[in-house]
């Protein structure tokens, strides 16, 4: 049962990732620099604990398989599980990079849009 949650939590983290640049515009408003919001807050610090959360699940059911046989046919969750611990420690390498970015200074280096023609095309 915990190997299928394994990949539920890199899915959640995929998701909080994806909403996370989504929401990446919500830091101007009319070219004025409003900062990170609170919902680019939330979605990269929950998508890093779920990502790290299905590491550390791994890691548990791993352990757990070594200690007792699993039971028969359970080698494709034991394979999925594996799957999307890969993918959850890319996600982990990501979210890190997301969180470094919201507490990085304003790359346009103003408050206003004159420096965001160096972002966008």
């Amino acid at each position: 049962m915990g190997s299928l949650l394994v990949p539920l939590l890199a899915a959640i983290s995929a998701g909080l990732l994806v909403a996370h640049f989504a929401l990446s515009s919500d830091t101007y408003q009319h070219c004025t620099y409003l900062g990170p919001s609170t919902r680019m807050y939330v979605t990269a610090w929950g998508g890093l604990g779920c990502a790290l959360g299905s590491l550390l699940l791994y890691a548990a059911v791993r352990r757990a398989a070594h200690r007792c046989e699993p039971p028969a046919g359970a080698s494709w969750q034991v394979r999925v599980a594996a799957g999307s611990a890969f993918v959850g420690l890319l996600l982990v390498l990501a979210l890190l990079l997301a969180v470094y970015w919201l507490y990085s200074p304003d790359p346009a280096g103003g408050n206003d849009c004159s420096g965001l023609h160096l972002l966008l095309p």
